[in-house]
């Protein structure tokens, strides 16, 4: 079953070059580029995966746009979680619907997005109140309204500790987790998740170091590369340059009493 675009979607145009430009349909609107300009008109009602022209006679591309896709393209002011990250964090966090998560250091919402869509209900902690506000759009314009009934930010300092307790899953992107150790037991219920994103290996010892004198147990620390191919007829080999390095995935399971 077809779903014509509308009025309000975001829609991601691509040229023969594979560069990519996220638009807001709006009546009336217009795509510029040095290229010409394609009226918003054009799009709304049609369907994805067909070509476009320009005024200038540069075809495009045009299809919804992928979570991963608008979480490198979106609004943001703190620096992201990559979507190679995101991914193995929903699977060591074994997130499922209706799980209540605790999120702290939600910047501008990308790991967010990914909790939601996964089913989860969100607590989330952030020291910044742009941030916080940032992530509160960016997570209305790509998943919907209804999707705020399961967001609940606060603007506060997650070392200062957790109201509340039951959670499913603690999952942070801070710069001293270990701080937080001593609230997630308090505020997870046996067998929960914690996950930690860190940038640095130094983040990682102090934080592992915590989990070790903690009632935590099963912890694991692991590093997410990737890797492009260039394939093209029979000339195939790995891509020049490959995303390496964002950061360390540390997890560990509450267990005792």
């Amino acid at each position: 079953m077809t779903r014509p675009l509308r009025a309000g979607e975001r829609v991601l145009l691509l040229d023969a070059k594979d560069r990519r430009y996220l638009v807001t349909l709006t009546p009336g609107g217009e795509f510029h580029s040095h290229n010409g300009f394609v009226p918003h008109d054009d799009l709304i009602g049609g369907d994805e995966g067909r070509t476009v022209s320009s005024t200038r006679g540069t075809r495009y591309l045009v299809v919804r746009p992928t979570l991963g896709e608008f979480i490198l393209k979106m609004p943001r002011g703190a620096q992201v979680i990559y979507p190679k990250d995101i991914g193995p964090i929903l699977m060591l966090a074994d997130v499922f619907p209706g799980a209540r998560v605790l999120e702290s250091g939600v910047g501008s919402g990308a790991l967010s997005m990914a909790l939601l869509r996964a089913g989860a209900h969100i607590t989330g902690y952030e020291l910044r109140a742009d941030f916080a506000q940032r992530a509160r759009r960016n997570v209305e314009s790509f998943l919907g309204p209804d999707e705020l009934g399961r967001y609940d930010v606060h603007e506060r300092d997650c070392y200062g500790g957790i109201d509340g307790d039951g959670y499913d899953r603690v999952v942070l992107d801070l710069p001293e987790p270990w701080n937080v150790v001593p609230h997630a037991e308090g505020a997870l219920r046996p067998g929960g998740i914690l996950v930690a994103y860190t940038p640095s290996i130094t983040q990682v010892s102090q934080l592992r170091d915590a989990l070790a004198r903690s009632r935590f147990a099963m912890a694991e620390t692991i590093e997410v590369l990737h890797r492009g191919w260039h394939v093209e007829g029979v000339a195939v080999r790995p891509d020049h340059r490959m995303v390496a390095h964002t950061g360390f995935l540390t997890h560990a399971r509450l267990v005792g009493g």
